[in-house]
């Protein structure tokens, strides 16, 4: 039987054979694991394809000074595991408990080796499906109508053997050195192998090439031992905490900016790096100038007859000669395995190093085809976590549950709960979801409203840039209305200029919750599903197209949303607002009431009181109702009485006696009132 299940998975194209799987993941990086552990758990046909011996290989190199710059916080205080996952930023998704990072390691910032060790357990107690040593050297398609996509992918490693899959998942990250040529740029050492021993740079001068945690990390590495450094980059510093974007430059990296403004020596340059040139002298020094220059040079003239800056400006910023020049300049995708068939295009701008994809994470250029982890940060570049283990780990299972419904008729997982519970529902996610808070602007809960809006449907996490095709990705209705909850930062509070720290940047108060700065949760609301054309013409700095009603929740210092006046009570009535419906819930001495005196009963008296279920009150309770100016006090029970703290035998008939309504049995006073 195994072997011909084994032939049956062996298909042959124009001579060659294929090994046949229903989804080929492209590199076993943590995105490739944890895309592996969702197809896994669903049962589904998939392999991953690793270039290296081991899972996360890329992590046995970088950060060269092997220390990480994602958080691994022990202690928040709480023992929900899903509100701890909002400062782990290392674990991956799964159901081990053995499998969270802060089991491998102490450290705030781990080691990077404890990430190899930690990738290698997560694939190999879960017992993931991962062929090593297999580079994947070249991708194409197949045409055929009766594949799930209308072709296969064809793909052929080092060793030239075929493999055949009908959906293709690449996590290979982004791993290709930037570099930038320009005239004695051959005498440019880059990140990816220039020495990590700060002693072979003890009295050295030396120039850095890029303004990112790498360029950085470099320079922290060697600042106490050289003369001075240099960094010269085409744009401005941008500090992670005033941009709040986790790729921006950390806290445990910034050094050089003391010493830069402290005056000792070192400094920061702005300038275009395709402009520049280094010329090396006969002593081995390395001398900056401009390209321009070198045009109307003579080579047979000689190096002392090239023209520097400092000729004609003699305080020329960088006119000290350099020991060495490092390129710190980051990574870019590997296009080049993908035939020309698959339509793999860059991007534009400054989100060229990635390759082009929808907000589904599906290629632009080919159905069927979908990237994860790194390489699927052009979705959110400079605007969430969508790059980083912390916010692909959501990307990525949002991924699967798109998969799931399209191939295999899984629709989108939700709960449904009565209206009731829709504040609770809310407040419970904003206080406790992981993946909202993490991929900020990005994914959001949905809320489905069903008719009459007496029950609703929950889904967790969707990718809201394909809002607009939800019922089609999700296999879920959106017929009455819906809900969309996001995470926000302020509108203007976010960017390399901006001054995070001035006075009174809080806002406190709840009828200024619009204006919040920090992150704070925030509801949509839509009468109807919005289309692709609003989708398409909203505002670039929106999230979503204008709703019928928006209510932003006021940040918090804690992050803590359960204070019942300045949080749960603004939000339950903006629902309520929106619902025409009264949400709050009440004794059951007031549903008796307004059974007799309201024509409409509010929906925790419909699904509760009328139906047996519900809050029964005691002693204590009508007592502290009737303090607090929610009950009236119209029973005149003697709370010092003898019976039992539980007892309300006659509390019913007590209240009809005193509104003048005659007693007979309850069941022929339901009955009178159907009729």
């Amino acid at each position: 039987l195994g072997l011909a299940l084994y032939a049956g998975s062996l298909c042959v194209v124009s001579g060659a054979t294929f090994l046949y799987h229903d989804y080929c993941v492209i590199g076993a990086g943590p995105a490739g694991l944890q895309a592996a552990y969702f197809l896994q758990q669903a049962g589904r046909d998939y392999i991953v394809f690793e270039r290296s011996h081991a899972p996360g290989s890329f992590f046995a190199l970088y950060p060269r000074h092997r220390k990480l710059i994602s958080i691994n916080k022990q202690y928040t205080g709480k023992s929900n595991s899903e509100f701890n996952l909002r400062h782990d930023w290392n674990s991956l998704l799964s159901h081990d408990q053995r499998l969270l990072f802060r089991r491998y390691s102490r450290d705030f910032f781990p080691n990077a080796d404890t990430m190899v060790r930690y990738l290698e357990d997560f694939a190999s107690l879960l017992k993931l499906r991962v062929q090593y040593n297999t580079a994947i050297i070249h991708v194409t398609l197949e045409k055929n109508e009766q594949a799930w996509n209308g072709h296969y992918f064809l793909l052929t490693d080092q060793d030239r053997k075929n493999y055949k899959c009908s959906s293709l998942l690449v996590a290979a990250g982004t791993w290709v050195p930037n570099v930038v040529n320009f005239p004695g740029s051959e005498y440019v050492e880059g990140y990816e192998t220039v020495s990590i021993n700060p002693e072979d740079f003890a009295g050295q001068t030396v120039l850095i090439l890029g303004r990112g945690n790498s360029a950085f990390e470099t320079a922290e590495n060697i600042l106490g031992v050289t003369n001075f450094i240099h960094m010269v980059s085409r744009s401005r510093v941008r500090l992670s905490w005033a941009t709040h974007y986790v790729g921006d430059l950390r806290a445990i990296n910034n050094g050089l900016l003391d010493t830069y403004q402290l005056k000792s020596l070192d400094g920061l340059l702005e300038g275009d790096l395709e402009d520049l040139a280094i010329v090396k002298d006969k002593k081995g020094k390395l001398h900056i100038t401009l390209r321009f220059y070198l045009e109307n040079w003579n080579i047979s003239a000689g190096i002392d007859s090239i023209t520097l800056p400092q000729d004609e400006l003699d305080n020329f910023a960088t006119r000290a000669p350099y020991d060495r020049v490092i390129r710190c300049l980051g990574w870019k995708f590997d296009f080049s395995i993908y035939n020309r068939s698959l339509r793999m295009m860059p991007g534009k701008g400054n989100i060229k190093k990635y390759p082009q994809i929808k907000p589904s994470y599906e290629s632009r250029g080919t159905r069927g085809l979908f990237v994860l982890g790194t390489a699927s940060h052009s979705v959110d570049f400079r605007k969430s976590a969508g790059g980083f283990i912390h916010g692909f780990r959501y990307t990525t299972r949002a991924v699967h549950r798109l998969l799931e419904n399209r191939h295999h008729g899984v629709p989108w997982p939700s709960t449904v709960y009565p209206i009731t519970q829709l504040t609770n529902s809310i407040i419970k996610r904003v206080n406790e979801a992981s993946g909202l808070y993490q991929m900020f602007s990005v994914l959001a809960d949905i809320i489905l409203l069903r008719e009459n809006a007496t029950t609703f449907e929950y889904l967790e996490e969707y990718p809201i840039g394909v809002l607009a095709e939800m019922e089609m990705q999700t296999g879920r209705k959106a017929r009455n209305g819906l809900f969309v909850i996001i995470m926000e930062y302020g509108r203007n509070f976010s960017g390399a200029d901006k001054d995070v720290f001035y006075y009174n940047r809080a806002v406190g108060e709840a009828q200024h919750a619009w204006q919040s700065n920090f992150l704070h949760p925030v509801i949509y609301y839509y009468k109807r599903l919005p289309t692709e054309r609003e989708m398409r013409l909203r505002h670039p700095d929106w999230p979503l197209p204008r709703p019928d009603a928006i209510h932003h929740i006021v940040e918090d210092f804690l992050t803590d949303w359960t204070a019942p006046n300045a949080h749960i009570l603004p939000l339950r009535r903006f629902l309520e607002n929106c619902l025409s419906t009264d949400l709050r819930n009440f004794f059951a001495e007031s549903c008796f009431l307004f059974a007799f005196t309201h024509q409409k009963l509010p929906p925790s008296c419909q699904q509760g009181y009328m139906r047996m279920q519900g809050l029964v009150g005691s002693q204590e309770l009508r007592h502290h109702a009737v303090q607090a100016g929610l009950l009236q006090d119209c029973t005149h029970t003697d709370f010092s009485d003898d019976r039992p703290p539980d007892s309300h035998d006659g509390s019913q008939e007590q209240l009809m006696r005193d509104h003048g309504i005659p007693v007979r049995p309850l069941q022929h006073l339901v009955n009178a009132k159907d009729e």
